[in-house]
């Protein structure tokens, strides 16, 4: 039987019993952790083989290590990083072009050594959004820049560092999020951009990256496509990511608990299983939530099945990384 159509968080940084005998039952396709589930290597390392247990088998375990804000591992136990788009903007520029590349690859290399060495195996990241003057705070500084190129590159080595260190990326927030003026994860963030417009800019790095095997959707309502549901939950979006972007990966919510979307979290969960998304995400670890959401998500589809496959068959060992020489060439290059 395939695994469940979600993926769960939990509570606190040990399991209860209620929630093993739950996730057990559930069999999520995978789990999700925050800094309330993080207090030091060794009880991590405990919770992530936990959560596998549950299940009977090696679920992907996932997180939100951008670096910078967007951290749930965070010193003394864990390395620190600046945000994105400040560590490149510290980069000399005298040297070029290619050591932003490499400090990305760096970085990237070493958040990875930081998650495989507790069990953790995806971190949610990169981010191909795009900068924009009236980017929302909550999004702006962890970006790559404005520049699609660029973006598209630092994307790349992000996503090859992880995989040196042993962890596959999600690429986020598809169709794109760069535009959004509010925080979605508190209201609906609209973007009123012409069609043209935002082929031209906004998804284009999505469409340059479909190699991806995993991508997370943006809660916001590109009103060029449908005025009224966001991407998410919407059939008319989640269609033109696939034929249109050509993004092929395990389409994963972002979390279906935010306020920019409406209604139970049943009724969001199954609308979004409705409008193409092959993953739910419930972050919250709440036990009504995430009945909910177990409950519409249902079971992976045939073709959810397929890419889960796809994705998790990039899984690979990690490298034999010198991390101390790596830290020496990070900071040499940042200053």
């Amino acid at each position: 039987m395939p695994a469940g159509a979600s993926i769960l968080g939990c509570e606190g940084p040990r399991l209860t019993a209620d929630e093993r005998r739950f996730f057990a039952k559930a069999d999520p396709w995978g789990f999700i952790l925050f800094a309330r589930n993080v207090e030091d290597p060794v009880q991590l390392s405990a919770l992530t083989a936990e959560l596998r247990e549950c299940v009977g088998r090696d679920a992907p375990i996932l997180v939100d290590q951008e670096g910078g804000r967007v951290a749930r591992l965070r010193g003394p136990h864990w390395r620190e990083f600046l945000p994105a788009l400040e560590q490149i903007k510290a980069v000399d520029p005298e040297l070029g072009s290619g050591a932003v590349e490499r400090s990305v690859w760096l970085r990237s290399a070493l958040i990875a050594d930081d998650l495989a060495s507790v069990g953790i195996d995806v971190n949610c990241a990169p981010l191909a959004d795009l900068v924009r003057p009236e980017t929302h705070s909550v999004l702006h500084n962890r970006l790559y820049g404005g520049n699609i190129e660029t973006v598209v590159r630092l994307c790349r080595a992000a996503r090859e560092g992880m995989a040196q260190g042993g962890v596959l990326s999600v690429l986020k927030h598809l169709p794109g999020y760069g535009r959004a003026t509010v925080d979605s994860h508190h209201e609906p963030a609209r973007v009123s951009a012409p069609l043209e417009a935002l082929e031209a800019h906004d998804f284009a790095p999505f469409r340059m990256l479909t190699d991806f095997g995993m991508g997370m959707t943006a809660h916001v309502i590109v009103e060029a496509l449908d005025k009224t549901a966001p991407a998410t939950t919407s059939r008319v979006v989640m269609d033109y990511i696939r034929d249109e972007i050509g993004f092929g990966g395990l389409l994963m919510t972002d979390d279906i608990g935010m306020e920019a979307l409406s209604g139970t979290i049943y009724e969001r969960s199954a609308a979004a299983i409705a409008a193409g998304c092959d993953v739910v995400l419930h972050c919250k670890g709440d036990m009504a939530g995430m009945e909910q959401a177990v409950d519409a998500a249902g079971r992976l589809s045939e073709k959810g099945q397929e890419r889960a496959e796809y994705a998790l068959y990039e899984r690979r060992e990690p490298a034999q990384l010198d991390t101390a020489a790596l830290e020496d060439e990070l900071q040499g290059l940042i200053g």
